[in-house]
This record gives structure tokens, sequence and C-alpha cells, in this order.
């Protein structure tokens, strides 16, 4: 009994839109869940691969033959995984993550949450351009998600430790607990709230501490030569931000061309025809295999090698074209990364004709590209920035990287009307993300900080009982609770003031549809708003167990004041 008294408390309080150390404990728990997720997705890929790589995502050691026939075979145990689930539940990665959280308060099917993981490892080791981030921010939302439904939490606090569960996801993939806190906030909630902030934190810290404790400190970039750049370089920089503008929107109307174009294929010759496609492409360029990471390698080790690098670059956008776009399971940021990087120095050669020294700034001009590509692609300029800082731990990055992400997406956005590249993804699936204003603002609130829990239930019937009742309720509500078919309704009574001579009664009874306590004052806004009067009542777990009731008139303060009450 004291176990459920904590456990209403808790639910209560976490139904106010607020920071509590109650919701900074549980966004730290849904990081360290999500984090326990994402480790046993990278632990169980990285030994996968190094059973017959000699180093993770290098598929450059591998024979010809076998770079050929990996893609088909992982192509064909992906569709496996499709056909045992019938395909239902294939909708994954970031962009289905964005979408259950804006229509379904961040809750995850577990059925796509299964081939999000064993998907994502099939397809990462078998060499498809996918990103690691996708799975694992599917897996932080869906793990953080069931530990809030395990706790039937309301739906307004589960939809906060979803977010928590992306960030931990992400801190823990690329060891950039800023960056993932700031990608939360600016690419999925798109929007700043204090008590929101706080919970993804330490979530984030959550993600990168098992990071560190797991795979070690080191970043992908954590080995490059970053030197700062005088003023005769700013000129330049801008001009590479406005080529990276432009490819960054030739890059995502390329990948969305390619989905719309193969939309009305069955999964299963898409998933055979980016195996297709990756297996020639790995056999003749076998550096272009991988998640990006492999990529951004190179660019680091062949910095003076264009051909190589235009060769690996070209290779490693048509791969990342076909394979997100015929639906094989991961993420876009990682090829990202890795093409950015490769851009970024192949501009540094353009570079070195004007300014000389290349290989004194090769290193700066590589990350350069790679955070103005992943702002301009994914709409996420503040991201991309923390990320190159958190990646490269060397401030000397920071102004010329502002300035050419500041081209890149003003030309992309401004220019080109380029768009997040995740969001174009869900229009052309068809998935709703948007929600109207006013639903944006009760979903932040739970039924249980609004209701009027001091009621007078009456079970009977009765004229002077009801009469009684009324007489001594004052404000609060009179309920009239009647069984029928097996079952009861609830009805609000209060003297009838129609002054209508026929009335066949001095009460008049308002029959109340249900809401469950751990929803979000949308819900009785979408049964109330057409009548933009009446009341509904909350129950918990059972429709019989009333708990209390939200009136129309407290959703209207809710909007207009910012209040709930109305009967004190």
């Amino acid at each position: 009994m004291a176990r459920q008294s904590h456990l209403k408390q808790l639910r209560k309080q976490l139904a106010y839109p607020k920071i509590s150390i109650q919701l900074s404990i549980l966004g730290l728990l849904a990081g360290i869940s999500a984090s326990a997720f994402i480790v046993a997705f990278r632990w169980c890929l990285e030994n996968l691969q190094l059973l017959y790589l000699e180093n993770p995502d290098d598929f450059t050691t591998l024979a010809a033959m076998e770079r050929f026939i990996l893609p088909l075979v992982g192509a064909g145990l992906i569709a496996l995984v499709g056909v045992f689930t019938q395909f239902k539940h294939f909708r994954l990665g970031i962009p289905f993550a964005i979408y259950r959280l804006k229509a379904f308060y961040g809750m995850m099917p577990i059925r796509n949450t299964i081939n999000q993981f064993f998907g994502g490892i099939v397809a990462m080791s078998s060499g498809f351009s996918v990103g690691r981030e996708g799975p694992a921010v599917h897996l932080g939302a869906g793990a953080s998600s069931y530990l809030g439904a395990w706790l039937k939490l309301p739906y307004n606090s589960v939809r906060t430790l979803s977010a928590c569960g992306m960030a931990a996801a992400i801190s823990a993939s690329f060891n950039t607990p800023l960056a993932a806190v700031i990608f939360v906030m600016e690419v999925v909630l798109r929007e700043y709230k204090t008590h929101i902030f706080v919970p993804v934190m330490l979530a984030s810290v959550a993600g990168a501490t098992a990071n560190r404790y797991f795979f070690g400190h080191e970043h992908n970039l954590s080995g490059l030569d970053i030197n700062l750049l005088g003023i005769q370089h700013y000129p330049y920089l801008v001009f590479m931000g406005i080529l990276v503008g432009c490819f960054a929107f030739a890059f995502n109307r390329q990948l969305i061309e390619i989905i719309r174009s193969f939309k009305s294929v069955n999964m299963l010759p898409r998933l055979f025809l980016a195996g297709f496609i990756t297996a020639v492409i790995g056999y003749l360029v076998p550096q272009a295999l991988g998640t990006g990471l492999g990529a951004i390698s190179i660019a680091q080790e062949q910095t003076g090698n264009a051909q190589l690098l235009m060769t690996v670059f070209i290779s490693k956008a048509a791969l990342t074209f076909f394979a997100i776009g015929l639906g094989i399971p991961g993420g876009v940021i990682g090829p990202i990364l890795g093409l950015g990087m490769m851009l970024g120095t192949l501009l540094a050669l353009i570079a070195s004709i004007f300014i000389g020294d290349l290989y004194g700034y090769a290193d700066i001009y590589g990350v350069l590209g790679l955070a103005a590509l992943m702002a301009a692609c994914l709409n996420a300029p503040l991201a991309a920035l923390v990320t190159a800082l958190e990646m490269t731990y060397n401030p000397d990055i920071v102004v010329p990287a502002m300035l050419v992400i500041v081209s890149a997406h003003v030309i992309s956005s401004q220019i080109f009307k380029n768009r997040s590249l995740f969001l174009l993804q869900l229009e052309m699936q068809k998935l709703d993300y948007q929600t109207p204003p006013t639903y944006d603002i009760l979903q932040k609130t739970g039924v249980l900080a609004a209701m009027e829990s001091s009621y007078i239930l009456i079970k009977k019937k009765d004229e002077a009982a009801i009469r009684r009742a009324l007489d001594r309720a004052g404000k609060r509500p009179v309920i009239l609770k009647e069984a029928v078919d097996g079952g009861h309704t609830f009805k609000l009574v209060n003297y009838d003031v129609s002054l209508d001579p026929n009335a066949s009664s001095p009460f008049h009874f308002e029959e109340l549809q249900g809401v469950e306590s751990r929803y979000t004052l949308a819900e009785p806004y979408e049964i109330l708003q057409h009548r933009r009067s009446g009341s509904v009542y909350i129950f918990e777990e059972e429709l019989d167990n009333i708990i209390g009731v939200v009136s129309w008139e407290q959703l209207r303060l809710r909007l207009t004041k910012g209040s709930y009450q109305v009967f004190e």
C-alpha cells in the first residue's frame, strides 16, 4: 500500500510541466537503461565484425568476392526479419522516433525496436552505408519509454523520458554529450524548456559515461592536427560554406527522390536491390563501405590523394542514397559526417592552390566540411557546431566552424528552401509529425495536474440525496454513478436552470466520457472542443475507478492564463 501511495504521488508530481528531483532522477535512469541497450548493440556489432574484419568498420581487408557476397547475404537476413514480421514493423530510425514522440508521446512499439536492434546489426555488419546513430536513437527512445510504461507514468513525462533516451543514445554512440543534448532540443523536440533540458542533460551524461567506460575516451577526430586558421582563410571559408550548402540541398533532394521513386515497390525487392548495388560498388571501391566513420579515416590518411578521395566520396554518396532510400535499417548522420569530412578535405586541396601549405590545415578543413554538411542537411547548426567542438576537443575550431556553418545553412535553407532531411522523410512516409499549437501546449500537462479530485459521488439516483449533495457541494462537482449493462456510467449533476416548464426533473444530468489518468490535457480538449463546454471524468486503470473531473473551463484557463483550477 505504501508503495502504491508513493507511486501515485510520483505520477501526480510528474503531471506538472516543471523541473523536479523526481523527473531528474527518472531522466538519469532512462539514460542508464538506454545506454545499456546502446552498449549491447555496439558490442554485438563490433564483435561480429571482428569475426571477419581486422578492424571494425574497415572492409578494405576483405577479399573482393567476399565484399561482393556480404551485402547480398545481409540483405537476405534483413528481408528474413521483415518477412517474419510481415514488414508491418519496419519503420525505423530517427524519423520514426520523432514521429512517435510527436504523435504517441514517445512510446515505441516493441516489435519495431526488436527489428531495429537486429536489422541494424546485420546492415552495418554487411557493409551498408548507414550510421549506427539511427538504431541507437530508436533503441534509446524504446528503452526509456518502456521504463515509463512499466511505472505507468503520465504521458507528458514519458515524452520527456523518451527524449532522454535519445540523448543518451547519441551521447553513447559518438561520445558527445553536449551535442546530444543540443541535437535532441534542436532537431527532435524543436524547443528549449528547462524542465526537459535538465533530465536530458543527466541522461546524456549517463550515455557518455557508459561509452567511456566500455569503449574508452577516444573520438574519431581526436587524432587530427587542428591549427588555428588565419584571417586570410575566411573569404574562402564563406565560399566553402556556399558549396557545402549546395551539396546538402542536392544530397537531400536525391535521397528523397529515390525514396519517392521506389515507394510503390515491395520491400523485398528493394532490399535485394540495395544489397546488389552495395555489392557492386563495394567490390570496386571497398573504402566506401561501412557507417561513414571509415570514410573519416580515409580523409585523414589520404589527404593529398585527390583522385582516391573523389572516388570514395562519389561512391559513398551513391551507397548512402540507395541504402537509406531503399529501406536498409540504419541512420544517415554517420554517412553525412564521413561525406562532409571528405568534402572538406577536397575543398582544402582547392584552397592550397591559393593559400598554400595544404598539410597545415587539411584536417581543420575536413572538420569544417563535416560540421557544415551536418548543419545544412539536418537543419541543425548549433548541434553541428557543438559536434565539431566535442569531437576535436579544440576551441580553435569554433570561429571558422561558425562561419562555414552559417554560410552553408543560409544558402541551403534560404536559396534552395532545403529543410531537415528527417522531416522530408516523414512527409514522404506520410507520418504526421506536426501538432497544432493548442495541442502542443496541452500535451505538456497531465490530467492529474489539472483535475478536480474533490468531488461528491452519488451511487443512487435519489432526488433527496441529489438535492442534499448539491446544496453542500459549493464549487465541487457532484457526480452520479449509475449501473448500466454490466458496467457504470458517470453523470455530472447540476440544478436545471433552463426554466423549461416541461422539464421532468429539477436536475440536469450530463453524461461524462472517461479519460485515463496517464493522458494529458490534449485528450479532454479533443473530446470537448466541439461543444466548448462540459466535462470529462478521469479514471485510473479501470473505467469504474473515477478519481477526478476536468472541465472545459479548466482547459480554457490553461490556454489563456496558464492556470488550472476553477472550483476553488
